[in-house]
């Protein structure tokens, strides 16, 4: 576990700010390939699989709820504000492109649609339905990788963040996972596969790659063995 460095939330300094917008135009460029990669090979075929549960037919289409799952937009935003070491920033990177890699060899071996029924009117959020729906394209279901993706940054920024403020991150993911379904975009086991792929690439690959980002910032010891003193 990283230890936590003051402050959470700070300007990075314009090269690691730079550096940022490079590590986040790769990983869009390789998320691009992937999703919309997979979600073309698959409208190839008539191969589907079915990934749902029949109870899940019951669960209520909330419209406002596109609200919570159009927010990942907004989730990669302060990634060089809160994880200012090019450690943390490449860990993060690493392990969204690992996550994305995994996504899209499920979307190619379970091509599934929604078998939700049809929606009721969204009223007033039809306009930002119509973008989810866009977004998310036809195919890509198993996992979710909306809620992977978001899962894994959040938590990481975690890292940095005292109590109250991974409690908000928590309610966050939570409300984004939520939104997969309540938008009907996902099925339950969509959103399960998401979790635990956010887990172990936040266990395996983000933990391990930043590992020593904070180290530096660290002060030694005094020699005495007494703690350095704090401002």
């Amino acid at each position: 576990m990283i230890g936590r460095c003051e402050p959470f939330f700070a300007w990075p300094g314009g090269t690691l700010f730079g550096y940022a917008l490079i590590l986040g135009a790769a990983q869009s460029l390789w998320w691009t390939l992937i999703y919309v990669g997979a979600n073309t090979l698959t409208g190839l075929h008539g191969r589907r699989v079915s990934v749902h549960l029949d109870f899940e037919q019951a669960i209520p289409f909330v419209p406002v709820f596109v609200l919570a799952y159009l927010s990942i937009n907004l989730v990669f935003l302060p990634a060089p504000f809160v994880l200012r070491s090019r450690r943390e920033l490449e860990a993060l990177t690493l392990t969204l492109a690992a996550v994305t890699g995994v996504a899209g060899v499920g979307f190619l071996l379970f091509p599934a649609t929604v078998a939700f029924p049809p929606d009721a009117d969204a009223g007033s959020w039809t306009g930002l339905r119509e973008i989810a729906r866009s977004l998310a394209l036809t195919y890509n279901l198993v996992p979710s990788l909306h809620v992977a993706m978001s899962c894994v940054a959040l938590s990481a920024y975690g890292t940095r963040g005292g109590r109250i403020g991974n409690l908000l991150l928590a309610v966050w993911a939570g409300a984004i996972a939520l939104a997969t379904l309540l938008t009907h975009q996902h099925h339950l086991i969509d959103v399960a596969t998401g979790l635990v792929l956010a887990w172990l690439g936040r266990r395996f690959i983000y933990e391990r790659w930043s590992r020593q980002a904070c180290t530096a910032q660290t002060p030694p010891a005094n020699p005495s063995g007494d703690r350095a003193p704090t401002a």
